[in-house]
């Protein structure tokens, strides 16, 4: 339809409220009748039909506030306007004239255009007058309102951004001093081992382990904190890069995430059916790497005989009944999660690593993006035998393929 293959040149700009009222009716004399009655209070737009309305407003949505058309019009009734108004233009206010405005009318009005009330012919100067006045306070109070959301948002991004920004500085130095604290420390090991002897060498070995593991950390967030810029830049910027698959995400997780050098060896991949992935790679880069910390840092806390983490891209219908949704699966045989903790996961911050400065905000984090996506994230552990978390992606397909997990 017309409104879709033609979307509007430009949202209601901030600081400008909609103020105009578009009277839409086939019969010239009412449209007349329409703007010589209401001019003296309200800035009055007019058109003849739905194709006319629509094409008005490609050019001057920002100004309409409200749009009040008639229901009985040749070729497309009053309902397909209003219709075809909700998603383009949400700020509009929709108002139906009729002059049959019987039950079925109403319902479909309703149902279809989200209307915000029918008035009935012939038209009552004194109700029009106040339906309009309302209607158009409605219209300009969500773009006041979408106007602030939009500032806060700003506001957080470019917080969040400056934060990443003073954070990368530090992070960057103390990696630099552990790296070459690193290299002092073994930069003779055989003079130390002749001089110090057995003790100094396991005080050595233990000063190593906490270097090592400060390193970890440190590049660890490091990645976070570059992925997270970069992010914020391409929102600032106002651009969108192309669509990236499932397996080029993994690919950069086992690229880039600072595993240690046998943990690298831990994780196994498994491509049953790559997807494109929907919103920013590098927000779903920031989920994943989160999700393979957790695995690691359990496996690590507990280790197994032979520690395992699986990532797996798939296709499964997560109940009796749906269809098939994308999916990536994140699986260990960790110590597992006990289940009042399990419970609580990604409802709120939960943490069992608060000693060593956990906060929980990881899986909640998980959580909104994937919902933000459109998606859903589902968490499953028996105590003793891992953890399996599954991100669910939209566009579902229509069969089930391969059992997960």
């Amino acid at each position: 339809m017309d409104g879709f293959a033609n979307p509007p040149s430009a949202p209601p700009q901030k600081n400008k409220a909609p103020h105009a009222i578009l009277m839409v009716d086939d019969e010239p004399q009412a449209c007349k009748w329409f703007s010589r009655l209401f001019s003296d209070e309200f800035t009055v737009f007019t058109a003849s039909g739905v194709d006319e309305a629509l094409a008005l407003l490609r050019e001057r949505a920002q100004e309409v506030a409200v749009v009040l058309t008639d229901y009985r019009m040749p070729l497309r009734n009053g309902v397909d306007l209003l219709s075809e108004l909700r998603t383009p233009y949400p700020h509009i206010s929709r108002l139906l004239i009729s002059a049959y405005a019987d039950k079925t009318v109403a319902m479909e009005a309703i149902n279809q255009g989200q209307v915000e009330q029918i008035l009935e012919k012939p038209l009552n100067e004194t109700l029009v007058r106040q339906a309009l006045r309302t209607a158009l306070a409605n219209s300009q109070r969500r773009v006041a309102e979408r106007n602030l959301l939009d500032t806060r948002e700003s506001t957080l991004r470019e917080t969040l951004g400056f934060l990443a920004h003073e954070a990368s500085t530090p992070l960057a130095t103390v990696r630099s001093y552990l790296s070459a604290m690193r290299d002092r420390h073994l930069e003779d090991p055989s003079k130390e081992a002749a001089t110090a002897g057995a003790p100094q060498r396991n005080k050595n070995g233990e000063v190593l382990a906490m270097i090592e593991a400060a390193q970890r950390g440190a590049d660890f967030a490091q990645v976070l904190v570059t992925k997270f810029l970069m992010s914020a830049n391409v929102t600032a910027q106002g651009t969108h890069p192309g669509s990236a698959k499932a397996s080029e995400l993994i690919d950069a997780v086992r690229r880039e995430y600072p595993f240690d050098a046998d943990e690298s060896r831990w994780v196994r991949c498994e491509v049953s059916e790559d997807f494109d992935l929907p919103g920013s790679r590098d927000l779903l880069f920031l989920v994943l790497c989160t999700l393979v910390k957790n695995s690691v840092l359990a496996l690590r806390s507990a280790p197994p005989d032979q520690p395992q983490l699986d990532i797996v891209l798939a296709s499964y219908a997560p109940a009796p009944g749906m269809a098939a949704q994308p999916l990536i699966g994140v699986r260990d045989n960790g110590p597992g999660i006990a289940p009042e903790i399990l419970d609580r996961l990604t409802r709120e911050p939960t943490t069992t690593r608060a000693d060593i400065g956990g906060t929980g905000m990881g899986l909640v984090f998980c959580q909104r993006v994937m919902s933000t996506l459109g998606g859903a994230m589902e968490v499953q552990s028996t105590l003793g035998q891992g953890v399996v978390v599954t991100l669910y992606f939209p566009n579902a397909s229509e069969e089930p393929h391969k059992e997960w997990p």
